[in-house]
């Protein structure tokens, strides 16, 4: 069963790049856009429009690189508190230094480092200086004082005057940021009043990829967004100025649209003249709606996002990382869009291993897991944890032997190499339980692979499980769920614990 492609990537990319260097002639060669979402990485967007590249921004900015300065925003208050992005397990701030690299291997180079909101908080100095020492410029911009409602005092020297200018040379600044909340829109309006003070007609533009503006409110993919971003209770509206404006239903989401009025007033008074913009909208320069298609590969890949979000929510609401408002937003969505757990075909097959394995080993005390994952083809393989290896690790051991067509009774694994790892971590490590995780497992495997010619055809067939779907029984621990994002495997799991111990050694 061969996936569905919804996305054209190469049409977007055509139209985003042209749409952007429109935008730059509108404001005299010199634009500030804000790039909101992530810069690498987007998964979300890659798993809601099947055929979208996660690094099509990046592909756009190396099409732009002569033309463009590349500013990163981080929000102070992120780099004190440790805040964590999901989908690598790192947080912003080290995520900020793995953007810098990632840049770099593009042959791109960050023109500036942003720390907004900055109050001398410890953690975000010693980030300061650990930049500053490998030679990367660092400002410090401040809380801008008067806003959001005092524009008179927001625009002046006190306000976005207080900020130190930074130096650019290109005629595109792209503004970016490891997450939301980053400070970029007060980074972008700051450097415009200095910009204009020196008598630079500068404009600003926003890249938002989500909401898409030019389909429907209720349409899975925006729907998908709202999910996406249910722990900061974001959700989808109408534009009502551009409605009023050019008689066109167009979407936005509520940020954007509560803070327009007086974002338009402070651009008016930057300026001294009328703005261009009459929305929220027309300040995006958003294409990707004009990308997709197949519209039905597009609806059903966002609903399946909605069960990931719903899952995500429920095991990070028992870790304590969210409120239970986030879990209950996301299942009003599905309530909304008639979408049930059983949807996600790996849940049932997941909880029928665990059951299975718990009968088959009546008397013995523990949790019983269980796992299942949906290969390519669509044929579903589960697996159940041991004392031999984790849930995680049994399911993706019998995939790419399924994958691989070795007979079950073939182990890929021999006992000299598992015992050996096992005594290693018990007597020597001093963990409690000897049972091999994802990344221990991966290891072993390689290990095996040196005289084992099985296990290296295993191993090949890895690559096979990027973008698999998969469903655990309890949330994984950080050795599972390091090894499965390396392999690019979709992990949802049940909101239970692996163990009853609270520290997990």
């Amino acid at each position: 069963m061969t996936k569905r492609i919804g996305f054209d990537n190469d049409l977007y990319l055509k139209e985003q790049t042209a749409a952007i260097l429109e935008r730059v002639t509108m404001f005299g060669n010199k634009l500030y856009l804000e790039f909101g979402g992530k810069l690498l990485f987007d998964y979300h967007a890659a798993r809601v429009l099947p055929g979208f590249n996660p690094n099509v921004k990046m592909e756009l900015l190396q099409k732009l690189k002569d033309r463009a300065d590349i500013l990163l925003c981080i929000y102070a208050g992120d780099i004190e508190r440790k805040k964590v992005r999901a989908d690598f397990g790192i947080t912003y701030d080290a995520d900020a230094l793995k953007l810098i690299d990632d840049l770099k291997e593009w042959g791109i180079d960050i023109t500036a480092v942003v720390i907004t909101r900055f109050e001398n908080q410890p953690a975000a100095k010693i980030f300061k200086n650990k930049l500053e020492r490998r030679a990367i410029r660092v400002y410090a911009h401040s809380f801008t004082k008067g806003y959001p409602t005092d524009v008179n005092t927001i625009v002046s020297d006190e306000g976005y005057g207080s900020n130190p200018y930074i130096e650019t040379n290109k005629q595109l600044v792209v503004v970016t940021g490891p997450g939301p909340g980053s400070g970029k829109l007060a980074t972008c309006l700051s450097q415009l009043y200095h910009e204009h003070k020196r008598g630079v007609q500068a404009g600003y533009a926003k890249l938002e990829t989500f909401p898409v503006w030019n389909l429907p409110l209720k349409h899975p993919v925006n729907v998908a967004y709202e999910a996406a971003t249910a722990d900061i209770m974001d959700f989808n509206l109408i534009d009502p100025f551009h409605l009023e404006a050019h008689q066109k239903a167009a979407i936005n989401y509520n940020r954007d649209i509560e803070i327009f009025p007086v974002l338009k007033r402070i651009l008016e008074k930057i300026t001294e003249a009328e703005s261009v913009y009459k929305s929220p909208t027309d300040m995006g320069v958003n294409k990707v709606g004009f990308a997709i298609t197949d519209d039905g590969a597009v609806q059903e890949a966002a609903k399946q996002e909605l069960i990931r979000r719903y899952f995500r929510y429920s095991c990070e609401y028992v870790m304590g990382f969210v409120d239970r408002e986030a879990v209950q937003r996301v299942e009003l969505l599905m309530n909304e869009m008639d979408i049930k757990i059983d949807d996600r075909e790996v849940v049932a097959m997941a909880r029928t291993a665990a059951t299975e394995a718990q009968q088959q080993q009546k008397g013995n005390e523990g949790i019983f897991c269980g796992a299942a994952i949906a290969l390519p083809d669509g044929a579903m393989v589960t697996g159940n944890n041991s004392s031999l290896m984790h849930a995680a690790s049994s399911v993706v051991i019998n995939a790419i032997k399924k994958l691989a067509d070795i007979p079950a009774k073939i182990h890929l694994l021999p006992r000299n190499i598992t015992e050996t790892i096992a005594n290693f971590k018990t007597t020597i490590l001093n963990t409690k339980t000897a049972s091999l995780d994802m990344e221990e497992t991966l290891i072993a495997l390689c290990i095996s692979a040196m005289s084992n010619p099985a296990a290296q055809l295993a191993i090949e067939q890895l690559k096979e499980l990027r973008d698999c779907e998969m469903h655990i029984t309890h949330i994984p621990t950080p050795g599972d769920e390091a090894g499965l994002r390396r392999l690019g495997i979709n992990v949802t799991s049940d909101p239970d614990f692996s163990t009853k111990n609270l520290f997990l050694q």
